[in-house]
């Protein structure tokens, strides 16, 4: 947030534990209906075979996801390769509903095909097989994308695991004095890189449609301003740096336009920016603090955090303007919203009691449901298929990640390995 209204069955699985993951993720809650699945080790290369093992990252992948129970390699029968050698009794009698085999095979220096097929054990048969082409510096990303389309063969909804985050971490030196990076990873937490570090506070970022840029609040130089970075590249463009706040920016659903929050005109009001022509039009015009806007999928509406009626609550524009419309009526503070991707529900900061807590609202019954239990929650993100949302909260007197699925029954924690890690952003799906 860029004003500050205020200044997670127990299942403890470790996850991808390696110098080349910046996170550590735990799944601190399961389903209690996971599917049993079995990910047979994949067949490698006898030269040349690659350093990452595609059935771990997939096995790792579908996990996490808390919607599937992988079988233990050492439990399992027999570990086929091809069609031919698969006998569904031995995975009947495990109880294993799905079956997953595949090979890694050579084709060149650093290139591999990856072969894998999804079997339904019960009906005995095929119901998933690719071959995709990749190399060794992509090899992750390809077992991401094959976690992908079994979770969406088995569950209908399309997988998220070859995505990234955006994150801001706080690390200091043997002096005490911090260093603010802004990175990111992939989802999950591995290839971690910088594209911004610097001495000053780092807030809000926000991804491009197209998963290319981030905008992003830096107070550099002492002031708050608004840059948007290019990720690949590391070209930087100030967007703003009026007298006063400059915050909370998000893109549009198309690319063209960032919602932001300026205090230019003397009060904090939302302002839409056109991208290309930097042409600033004026959304809100209030005396009380408007912040935090948030598009919605279709590009038609706004929400924003609003302190108009006496406390922060979300209230809702048209994106052309017009008259703000509540949205929240249930206690005293709800901020920080944002909507999910089919546009049917919020995800906000609300304040229980003393706690601030992770709320979704079904905004065709205007219920919020608590999706959270830590006492400072805040800033939740969806993931872009609507499955989970990330979120800042804090853990032993750290500052670490946490995501939950939307139905609430499964719950993760991402600790960075050094330091504190808040203003998590789930970025949108490869292009």
């Amino acid at each position: 947030m860029l004003i500050k209204w205020v200044q997670t069955l127990g299942l403890s699985l470790l996850l991808m534990v390696s110098a080349h993951a910046d996170l550590t993720i735990e799944i601190t809650q399961g389903s209690e209906g996971a599917l049993p699945i079995a990910i047979v080790p994949f067949q490698q290369p006898v030269t040349g075979a690659p350093t990452q093992n595609v059935d771990q990252i997939v096995t790792s992948d579908l996990a996490r996801s808390g919607r599937f129970q992988p079988l233990p390699v050492a439990d399992m029968l027999s570990r086929p390769v091809q069609p031919n050698q698969v006998d569904f009794r031995d995975w009947r009698a495990l109880n294993v509903e799905n079956l997953v085999i595949g090979q890694v095979d050579a084709k060149g220096p650093g290139a591999f095909d990856v072969s894998f097929r999804l079997y339904d054990v019960y009906r005995g048969e095929q119901i998933l097989g690719y071959t995709l082409q990749t190399s060794a510096d992509e090899l992750r990303s390809t077992s991401h994308r094959i976690a992908d389309l079994i979770y969406e063969t088995l569950t209908g909804n399309k997988g998220a695991f070859d995505t990234r985050i955006a994150y801001v971490t706080s690390i200091a030196d043997q002096t005490g004095k911090p260093t603010i990076h802004l990175r990111v990873a992939d989802a999950d937490g591995y290839n971690p890189s910088s594209i911004v570090s610097s001495s000053d506070p780092i807030m809000s970022p926000s991804w491009s449609p197209d998963g290319q840029k981030i905008a992003y609040v830096s107070f550099e130089n002492g002031r708050s301003s608004i840059y948007v970075q290019e990720i690949y590249t590391g070209a930087r463009e100030k967007l703003t740096s009026f007298k006063g706040i400059n915050g909370a920016p998000v893109w549009s659903p198309d690319g063209t336009k960032i919602a932001l929050t300026l205090s230019k005109g003397g009060n904090p009001d939302i302002y839409i920016m056109d991208v290309r022509s930097k042409k600033l039009t004026q959304l809100t015009s209030h005396w009380a603090i408007d912040t935090e806007p948030a598009w919605s999928p279709d590009g038609r509406f706004i929400v924003y955090t609003s302190d108009r009626g006496g406390n922060p609550q979300i209230y809702r524009v048209e994106a052309d303007g017009g008259k703000a419309y509540r949205m929240t009526f249930e206690g005293k503070y709800n901020a920080k919203a944002s909507y999910s991707p089919d546009g049917k529900q919020l995800t906000l900061v609300t304040r229980v009691g003393e706690d601030y807590r992770i709320g979704l609202m079904d905004l065709r019954t205007r219920d919020i449901r608590l999706l959270s239990t830590g006492d400072l929650d805040e800033s939740p993100s969806f993931a872009p298929n609507g499955d989970m949302i990330i979120y800042a909260t804090r853990n032993k007197n750290r500052g670490v990640l946490a995501a939950v699925s939307t139905d609430g029954r499964v719950e993760q924690r991402l600790v960075l390995q050094a330091g504190d890690v808040r203003e998590p952003a789930w970025s949108p799906f490869h292009q």
